[in-house]
């Protein structure tokens, strides 16, 4: 049981709450039927996220047992049987579409292309360079998606655009840090990481992380949810995301960080940055001390 639960890591079911995020942008928290029709979104794809993480892991068993870490991981180690895991990819993933159907046709078709994207990942892209980056980040974009078609609202093309650069952000933080893992041989481990070079990642987050932070600037001044608050109170809460992304950034450089999802639930200082962002914004949205 263990091994199948490391095997659908529900750790990683945390990048799903980009799905929730249009329910609290929106000022809709507090309708009841935009609540559960956020949830059965975020039920969905988490679903349809351990389908696709047994699937990889199936797919990458051989180059894992050339990382330290996932080498550990059930079918790399050899616990669970490729065709075990390729069974309950399939399993899952059907089950996550069918949940995501049941709500708007727009969750359904998010729900399809996130799906088709991962496939497309797996096989194809996760080899191509600076391509296999912009997949993932496609992956966060189409939560936010997801989340917006599930309450009915249109998604701010800023808050798409903030999650795009975050998710890259993050992206190629991250192969900074697999490259410095196994730089002895890192195409062992992941064959497009001989494309890549410390400098050239190191030079791309720190673009990414400065046109990140003025594209929510942008957002917290001139989006729908800016004019709902009806004052630049949104925007102070850019000092919460400074500190993250460069509290991430020294994490995965200095404490040998790497994942997003590990980053976030170990490192005290990133959890209670993005609790007091969460409350600063939940706060400002929703007034709830003006009655």
């Amino acid at each position: 049981m263990n091994a199948w639960v490391r095997l659908l890591r529900p750790p990683q079911w945390i990048k799903n709450s980009f799905v929730l995020a249009p329910l609290l942008f929106s000022g809709r928290a507090r309708d009841l039927d935009a609540v559960l029709a956020a949830a059965v979104a975020f039920v969905a794809f988490c679903v349809m996220a351990s389908g696709v993480y047994a699937l990889n892991d199936a797919v990458d068993r051989e180059s894992d047992r050339a990382h330290p870490t996932k080498r550990l991981r059930p079918v790399a180690a050899g616990t669970i049987s490729p065709r075990a895991a390729i069974i309950a990819s399939g399993v899952l993933i059907v089950a996550g579409l069918v949940i995501a159907w049941q709500g708007t046709v727009g969750l359904g078709v998010a729900a399809g292309a996130y799906v088709v994207i991962n496939l497309l990942y797996s096989f194809a892209l996760k080899s191509v360079v600076i391509l296999d980056v912009f997949a993932l980040s496609s992956f966060f974009v189409l939560r936010l998606v997801a989340g917006a078609a599930a309450i009915g609202v249109q998604a701010s093309i800023w808050l798409l655009l903030c999650g795009a650069l975050l998710s890259l952000y993050l992206g190629f933080a991250k192969r900074r840090h697999e490259l410095s893992i196994v730089a002895d041989d890192p195409t062992r481990h992941r064959s497009v990481l001989s494309h890549y070079s410390a400098a050239f990642l190191d030079q791309m987050s720190a673009v990414l992380l400065s046109v990140t932070v003025v594209a929510y600037i942008m957002y917290s001044l001139t989006s729908e949810t800016a004019a709902l608050v009806g004052s630049q109170r949104l925007a102070y809460s850019t000092v919460f995301v400074l500190y993250g992304v460069f509290r991430y950034l020294y994490v995965v450089h200095e404490k040998d960080g790497g994942s997003p999802t590990e980053a976030l639930l170990t490192d005290p200082a990133l959890l209670v940055t993005v609790a007091l962002w969460l409350m600063y914004c939940g706060w400002v949205i929703y007034q709830p001390f003006q009655g």
